[in-house]
């Protein structure tokens, strides 16, 4: 695979086939959503229903943070960015239900 030097914000293939971008995005639109979904739920932190997850968590997710933006598309119905500075998810994709110590809840209650 190499960058397209036509400039058109294309990628080549092997054998010159352009790559469109279009292909490249996971936001329902493209392909591999249902891939990016399970592998990067193995990057939570939280674990509801698992033992030691505490009730008090519940209403501490990551969806209902004031400093969590959804993503576009499909993918974002679950997940977005962290934006908390001082969280170490800070600038990372998280999942709706994860959380960290440093949640702080919207203030007109919405999750998602």
């Amino acid at each position: 695979m190499q960058i397209d030097p036509a400039g058109s914000c294309g990628i080549l293939r092997k054998g010159g086939e352009r790559m469109m971008p279009g292909e490249l995005r996971a936001d329902g639109k493209g392909k591999g959503d249902d891939g990016i979904h399970k592998r990067w739920l193995r990057l939570r932190d939280r674990f509801t229903g698992e033992p030691g997850y505490r009730d008090e968590w519940f209403d501490e997710q990551c969806g209902g943070c004031r400093f969590w933006i959804a993503l576009s598309g499909e993918l974002g119905l679950d997940w977005g960015v962290c934006t908390r500075f001082g969280s170490p998810f800070d600038g990372q994709v998280r999942f709706e239900h994860d959380g960290c110590k440093r949640f702080v809840a919207r203030a007109d209650g919405a999750f998602g």
